[in-house]
């Protein structure tokens, strides 16, 4: 018997599970929250309202995520919900006396990136009540979401949101803050960039802004100034052209 070969990708193997969701609208916000993060795999356990997929305000609330609640299923029975599924993890923030491993996040999403040939899911219980312990007990892990201890309510979709956050980081991995940019040209070589420098230390020399024969640390610190922001040709050009504004200004 040949079976179908699983598709690696945490994106097609992490699957969402809501049990007892009393609002439409939370739906839908998870909804827009998977979809964000790239995310589609919905499954709904006794929604509290038979038109829960197809509801105004769950359509309204997914905000343009509606095909995630098109392909959702509704289920009546948790073991519904995950069949075909290798790992389950609970998330909750009460924790229990008897539970399984606790995770955190980020640790559930190594796992999740780890375990390359296994069906996860993500199982999130009633705004109102949680999970009740039978499910808990039942998962392989517990996921509980580091917050406030003084108050560690979160909405369902913010749940949601965070734990397909985590996946989605280490799946695709993430930018550091200096590498989050827009638009990125064509980086400057260091032939470049060093003719640039010549450029301007000529023009300020002109100015009188740097004096040639006591130079200081002008130079060296201009230069560790633009080494952090990775040049682009077309910057490298604007620097020159301000150079020759200021040899041009200087001769007349």
């Amino acid at each position: 018997m040949n079976l179908p070969k699983l598709d690696t990708s945490v994106f097609n193997r992490l699957r969402f599970v809501l049990v007892d969701t009393s609002h439409p609208g939370n739906i839908g916000a998870v909804a827009r929250a998977m979809k964000t993060m790239g995310f589609s795999d919905l499954r709904l356990v006794n929604p509290r309202f038979d038109d829960a997929l197809s509801h105004p305000d769950a359509i309204a609330f997914a905000s343009g995520a509606q095909d995630v609640l098109q392909n959702a299923r509704i289920v009546s029975h948790i073991d519904e919900a995950l069949e075909g599924c290798h790992f389950v993890a609970a998330v909750s923030a009460r924790l229990r006396e008897f539970s399984p491993p606790i995770l955190s996040a980020h640790a559930f999403a190594k796992q999740a990136s780890d375990r390359c040939d296994q069906n996860l899911a993500l199982v999130f219980g009633s705004e109102r009540f949680g999970l009740p312990n039978e499910i808990v007990l039942n998962s392989h892990a517990l996921i509980n979401i580091a917050t406030n201890p003084d108050y560690s309510s979160l909405n369902l979709a913010q749940a949601v949101q965070i734990l397909a956050y985590e996946c989605r980081m280490t799946s695709v991995g993430h930018t550091t803050p200096n590498e989050v940019i827009g638009f990125r040209g064509e980086s400057a070589s260091t032939q470049q960039i060093d003719s640039m420098y010549q450029h301007l230390q000529e023009a300020l020399v002109a100015i009188g802004f740097l004096n040639p024969n006591s130079p200081k640390k002008l130079m060296p610190r201009l230069k560790r100034l633009f080494s952090r922001t990775s040049l682009e040709i077309e910057e490298v050009n604007i620097l020159r052209g301000i150079a020759k504004k200021m040899l041009d200004g200087n001769k007349q």
